[in-house]
């Protein structure tokens, strides 16, 4: 015990025999004001903590936020798709015999450990209200990625027939449990591990069966956050400081490559012209792609005024532009039906460059550039915008397609391409 220090005497006691120390002497009212025996606290101590993050901290947390959502999505697309194929496979053998516990029985007493403790959660977000969709109240909805791999791996048999390769399968589920374990303990992603994930992840939808519906496509995959929160932003799936950057990501040849329709418009379409031979022209058209190319008039007094704002020599630009019509021409001449193959001319100012794949259809793919008074084409800032993806609900429950911006820049190809004239 700690005796009064008003007690007679004054006399420091401690149970032990041990003294407490005196406080600090540097205090107010130091050592010589406090009474002999007595045992004064230490004042709290401040430790210099800075509570506060500048700009540096919040940019690093933002970037860890960014990846991490990223990959989370990717994450709950490919445990969704999983769930699914386990239950189209496994229940249909277990639960006639087994009803509600057809979990418990598929998963034996090998995996007996861990599907009680999905048992055992499963009650806990019962009683506590966490369940919040009636579709969610099952065992198999509590099951992890690793888990649901450990039912495949258990019972490959009777997916075999559906999957063509188990070591494919449980590559891409090893690529995936290092963000897994990352986004579950909100640990820093890098970069490399969550392209890594990506990858795993679209690999894995595809060997899972994802069907017309899957957020893939063959000439443009589709992002896993584009197919989410794609309406957004309109149409626009891409945005390119300039065309180089562009074509790193989607070249020519896919771009182009395998179009039943393309439509062009611009001064001179250098992105086709340039980089997509006239041999490949011609097998696309053999292949039954219908082509219209709309270039500037070389003759017009809008190439001259284009020539002024860049600089150029006079004839300059206009030079290069006949060049690529002429190029077109002897694609055009090569073919049998000739009629699939146009080009045609415009007089008017131009402002843009637009290259429309397949814009009748829903799989359709635009490149826009706007026109820049001081840049050239190639410095232009390039977007990429994908077709027949919007889509608004009706008062009556149906659905109707909503008008994007690659609806915008096709009515405006059909306008300009109305009003111009054919070159022979």
């Amino acid at each position: 015990m700690i005796e009064d220090p008003g007690a007679e005497g004054g006399a420091q006691v401690s149970s032990g025999g041990l003294e407490l120390p005196p406080g600090d002497s540097g205090q107010d009212g130091g050592a010589a004001d406090v009474p002999p025996g007595a045992v004064s606290l230490a004042r709290p101590m401040e430790i210099g903590a800075e509570l506060d993050w500048g700009p540096d901290a919040w940019n690093e947390v933002r970037t860890r936020a960014r990846r991490a959502g990223r990959a989370y999505i990717w994450l709950n697309l490919v445990e969704q798709r999983l769930r699914a194929v386990v239950a189209a496979v496994l229940r249909p053998i277990y639960e006639p015999v087994h009803g509600d516990e057809w979990v418990v029985a598929a998963a034996g007493p090998a995996g007996h450990e861990w599907v009680q403790r999905a048992v055992a959660v499963r009650e806990v977000s019962r009683r506590k209200g966490y369940l919040l969709d009636p579709a969610d109240d099952n065992v198999l909805s509590f099951l992890t990625l690793p888990q649901l791999r450990e039912l495949m791996v258990q019972h490959w048999p009777c997916f075999e027939p559906y999957l063509d390769d188990r070591r494919d399968l449980e590559l891409a589920l090893d690529e995936l449990e290092v963000a897994r374990n990352v986004v579950s303990r909100n640990r820093a992603l890098s970069e490399a591990v969550l392209a890594q994930a990506e990858r795993a992840s679209a690999r894995l939808l595809r060997i899972l069966g994802t069907g017309a519906g899957a957020p893939s496509s063959d000439r443009l995959p589709v992002d896993a956050v584009e197919d989410l929160v794609g309406d957004r932003y309109a149409d626009v799936v891409g945005v390119h400081p300039d065309r180089v950057r562009l074509q790193r990501q989607l070249p020519a040849e896919d771009l182009f490559g395998g179009a039943r329709r393309l439509d062009g418009i611009g001064i001179g379409l250098n992105l086709l012209v340039q980089n997509y031979s006239g041999r490949r022209l011609v097998r696309l058209a053999e292949a039954g792609c219908r082509t219209r190319l709309l270039f500037l008039n070389p003759a017009s007094s809008a190439v001259r005024r284009r020539e002024r704002e860049l600089g150029l020599k006079k004839n300059e630009l206009s030079r290069s532009v006949e060049m690529n019509i002429l190029h077109m021409r002897r694609v055009r001449a090569r073919l049998r039906d000739t009629g699939a193959f146009q080009i045609n001319v415009f007089d008017e100012t131009p402002r843009f460059t637009a290259y429309l794949v397949n814009g009748d259809g829903s799989d359709g793919l635009a490149v826009v550039q706007p026109y820049l008074r001081r840049a050239r084409g190639m410095e232009a800032p390039v977007f990429v915008l994908r077709g027949g993806r919007r889509q608004t609900l009706r008062e009556d429950g149906g659905k109707e397609r909503e008008a994007g911006l690659f609806d915008t820049y096709r009515e405006e190809f059909e306008s300009a391409w109305a009003d111009s004239r054919p070159v022979s």
